[in-house]
């Protein structure tokens, strides 16, 4: 493959080469459910993900008496794997538990995965079990309210652990009001309103074949794929022979972020403060994305990095320092974080902002550039050994980018990445309104005027 393979959602059947003779196939049924595998050369093992387009962003925040559905589909994942009207919630973990697999699932701000790992023979089990679980949820009363426990102790431990409450407070810091700025998982008080009737609107709302995507990697072939979840889907009372284009992806358009914080302390009596120093970044479709990766790696992407070297190896003031981005179909986020002695934690923020703007104004040595360009080739080829990765790869490739990039195709836009490139994106960044968000025995004074 020499370029990357745009995934047009009107085409029924793509089959092309990847890298490691790979080879990659998508077909589109007419009901709009799409299936992609990637079959990898001497793979024993595959990983299956059922995927649907909606994630936290898609919550509505409610009002005028409805409750909304802010944690609806992070909820919807738990009760999935609760049981359907075949199979109990112990079948569920005994089908994958006896054949030595792995099952699990993750909500994200966009997107909602159901996975499994299974050895090759045990691939069209995964298919059909995962399958169920999608489709035929009975969401059962009593399984919804102990669910919701579960869920309110999860919001728990995330809340006791201050470095999870500070990434969440600089989300929203950085993105206002943007519904990507609003907690995964919910907040106590949506979870205790959210009823099973609403939970159970958002699930047929949003689990129909026209949202459906299906991933498998490593030791897969693909027409038994096909065969397997069709088979899974019309078992459960889909209707595949009705007519549907598959669900457009989101518009990419950057959208106007209105910065909600410029400084957002919690106090907690930690023995360290956890500093996030957030942005405005990228969108996921940004041609810049690899020059992003690039720039990511000598600010705070390894041992080598400048905020490495720097705060932690010169001046011995964190032991966790690194920065990184997300981004999204209309929205991304950049940002720098220190675990660090809440007496220095302005100074360790100074240190992080002064790395960013001296990049921005001196741009990347050669030395720097090509060393970040072979961690980030290395580190592509390493996660490609594992068939998750592929399957993941698959997913965000037809939901998100609508275009497949195999390694080679990866390693070719890393080695076009320049000095310049580099330099000209961290000045858009560090150009951009900051925010700072920490936890630990700090206040807003201490930060004052590092986010003007």
């Amino acid at each position: 493959m020499n370029s990357a393979v745009d995934l047009p959602l009107g085409v029924a059947d793509l089959t092309f080469a990847a890298s490691g003779d790979a080879l990659v196939r998508r077909t589109v049924l007419p009901s709009g459910v799409r299936i992609l595998s990637e079959q990898v050369p001497g793979a024993r093992s595959a990983t299956l993900g059922y995927w649907v387009a909606v994630g936290s962003r898609d919550e509505s925040e409610g009002g005028a008496g409805h409750p909304g559905t802010l944690g609806s589909t992070h909820f919807l994942e738990h009760l999935l794997f609760k049981g359907t009207r075949t199979r109990t919630a112990l079948d569920i973990a005994v089908s994958f538990d006896s054949v030595g697999g792995e099952h699990n699932a993750m909500t994200a701000k966009e997107y909602t995965c159901y996975y499994a790992k299974v050895q090759d023979r045990d691939l069209a089990m995964a298919v059909e079990v995962i399958g169920d679980m999608l489709t035929s949820s009975v969401i059962d009363p009593a399984e919804f309210e102990n669910e919701r426990g579960v869920i309110l102790e999860e919001l728990s431990m995330a809340e006791d652990d201050p470095g999870d409450v500070a990434n969440e407070r600089m989300f929203q810091a950085v993105l206002g009001s943007h519904p990507l700025g609003r907690p995964i998982g919910g907040r106590p008080d949506t979870i205790r309103a959210a009823t099973r009737d609403g939970v159970w609107e958002h699930y047929r709302a949003n689990y129909r074949p026209q949202d459906l995507v299906v991933t498998a990697a490593g030791a897969v072939d693909h027409d038994l794929l096909v065969a397997g979840v069709e088979r899974a889907l019309v078992a459960a009372g889909w209707d595949l022979d009705r007519a549907a284009d598959p669900v457009d992806r989101r518009a990419t358009d950057p959208a106007v972020i209105e910065r909600g914080s410029a400084i957002v302390t919690v106090a907690r009596p930690t023995e360290q403060a956890n500093v996030f120093v957030g942005m405005p970044g990228i969108v996921a479709t940004d041609p810049r994305r690899t020059s992003m990766s690039v720039l990511n790696s000598v600010l705070g992407g390894g041992m080598s990095s400048r905020l490495f070297q720097e705060v932690r190896e010169r001046r011995g003031l964190a032991y966790s320092v690194y920065s990184f981005s997300g981004s999204y179909s209309d929205a991304g986020v950049f940002g720098l974080y220190a675990g660090c002695s809440p007496a220095k934690a302005r100074q360790v923020t100074e240190l992080m902002l002064e790395e960013l703007r001296r990049l921005a104004s001196d741009g990347v040595t050669p030395d720097e550039l090509r060393r970040a360009v072979g961690q980030l080739s290395g580190g592509a080829a390493l996660a490609l050994e594992d068939s998750d990765t592929r399957m993941s790869r698959l997913g965000r490739a037809e939901i998100s980018l609508g275009e497949f990039a195999d390694l080679d195709e990866s390693l070719r836009r890393l080695h076009l990445v320049t000095a310049d490139d580099v330099r000209d994106l961290a000045a858009e960044l560090a150009g951009r309104p900051v925010s700072v968000a920490a936890v630990g025995s700090v206040t807003d004074d201490l930060f004052a005027g590092l986010a003007p």
